[in-house]
């Protein structure tokens, strides 16, 4: 059993930070000691968090958070992009990292970890890193994997949880895609209550998405209005990289190392004929920021396209002879939901989500009716199911252990309805709702999306600007 902290501390209250509901920072909705109250402000951990943490008894030295440190989202003076930062973050964001007093009896923790949706770099990862810290550091013995995302949650009858250990985990991020088999659908929020609540299960982790979090907060709520105790806590989750108010996602660093890996393929084959023009086509319905940042590792792209940018396809023939004629080859990234304008399908997907038209082999085609006459012709590569199932990379595999730990630790300190993700490289806990309100888009005034125009020497009406 774990020790029982009774020793009382004064904090920073609510007053004195004066916490909006409005703000990220306003968590007492979403701690399972002060959830059912109308109040607002940060959560006085170290008032009801009753039991010490483990760690604290293992390592006697070890460093913990103060529960109450925040991390600023506004951070540079004189901003010239003030007037286009969510003021959600303008009182910063708690910090989730491990804390000397957690809500938990780690003796009484029954975990539960779910992945959904589509398949990322980095998913086993996470799934490792969420059993170890579990089981070393806290002592817990009943880990469950839910097969087939919320469909396993739903349905464990048909879907049987995976018993999770350290033998069972130890070398899973050595390949990609998930051992508990990602899926879509199947959530019911009643009836994931019922399941959970008869299994015992009082901790739940969600890989997903937007739309995985913005499920993931409606089990909150159902499980708030049946006083239900279970830490619900998110990881998102997006290949794209637009997951809302966090500077990155797993998954992201290997997607766009791999992708300019397959850049080069493009090149090879651009410059190996006559007037040839490579284009490879990525990952990023939404946001180009794979495409992106694919050109800028690579430096050997002439143009970008994204789905922040509208072009007209005279002005890509344009760019394209311009092209040719100073260097007799080149490469063109496209981002998939990059110029829908030319190739909508006006359908929509039995999620809801818009069915994109095929921009990659509509250019294709375009490009080479455009260079028949001259001899030149295109050469079209779609790496995407390479990229979303490749292992993860040494550094992005450190990024996913960083935040499985925190989503452990958030969990363990009583945290409910949130997720984790890095602000200024430093992970802190944001309300699910939050996440799931909208999605990240390459602003086309960042220096990054400008030093990609600046580097692939794109003319201004390809740019945005």
């Amino acid at each position: 059993m774990a020790c029982i902290v009774t020793k009382p501390a004064k904090l920073t209250s609510a007053k004195e930070v004066d916490i909006s509901n409005l703000d990220a920072c306003n968590l007492t909705p979403f701690h399972l000691a002060t959830w059912q109250s109308d109040t607002t402000g940060m959560v006085a951990e170290k008032q009801v968090n009753k039991f010490l943490n483990p760690m604290a008894v293992a390592w006697p030295n070890m460093n913990f958070l103060n529960p109450n440190e925040l991390v600023m989202g506004h951070i540079i003076m004189n901003d010239s992009k003030e007037a286009s930062r969510d003021p959600a973050t303008a009182k910063g964001c708690v910090r989730g990292n491990a804390c000397k007093e957690i809500y938990w009896d780690p003796s009484e923790v029954r975990a539960a970890v779910v992945t959904c949706g589509g398949l990322c770099p980095g998913l086993n990862s996470i799934i490792r890193e969420v059993t170890n810290t579990l089981w070393h550091q806290y002592d817990v013995r009943h880990i469950y994997g839910i097969q087939a995302g919320y469909n396993g949650l739903s349905n464990p009858e048909k879907f049987k949880p995976v018993q999770l250990s350290p033998d069972k985990v130890r070398d899973i991020h050595m390949k990609g895609g998930s051992i508990l088999k990602a899926g879509r659908g199947g959530f019911n929020p009643e009836q994931i209550c019922d399941r959970i609540e008869r299994l015992g299960i009082n901790m739940v982790f969600t890989v997903g998405g937007d739309g995985t979090q913005h499920a993931s907060h409606l089990l909150y709520e159902a499980a708030k209005k049946r006083n239900l105790p279970v830490s619900i806590v998110g990881v998102p989750k997006s290949i794209d990289n637009d997951v809302k108010f966090f500077d990155k996602t797993f998954g992201f660093d290997s997607a766009v190392a791999t992708a300019s890996e397959v850049m080069k393929n493009g090149w090879v084959e651009a410059t190996s004929c006559e007037k040839g023009v490579g284009i490879v086509k990525l990952m990023g319905r939404d946001a180009g920021y794979v495409a992106m940042h694919a050109a800028l590792a690579s430096t050997i792209v002439d143009l970008v396209m994204i789905p922040e940018v509208k072009v007209k396809l005279e002005d890509i023939f344009e760019h394209i002879d311009h092209t040719l004629a100073r260097k007799n080859f080149m490469l063109i990234a496209v981002a998939e939901g990059a110029g829908q304008e030319f190739v909508a399908t006006g359908q929509t997907d039995a999620t809801g989500h818009t069915v994109y038209g095929d921009i990659g082999t509509y250019l294709r085609d375009e490009i080479n009716r455009h260079l028949k006459a001259s001899g030149g012709r295109s050469f079209y590569i779609d790496p995407s199911y390479i990229i979303r199932s490749c292992p993860i990379r040494p550094n992005d595999h450190i990024y996913c252990s960083r935040l499985a730990r925190d989503a452990v630790h958030t969990a363990m300190r009583g945290y409910t309805g949130v997720c984790v993700g890095p602000i200024h490289n430093i992970i802190v806990i944001m309300p699910s709702e939050l996440i799931a309100s909208g999605k990240r888009r390459v602003k086309l005034t960042s220096s990054a999306w400008q030093s990609c125009v600046q580097s692939c020497n794109m003319p201004l009406s390809l740019t945005g600007l």
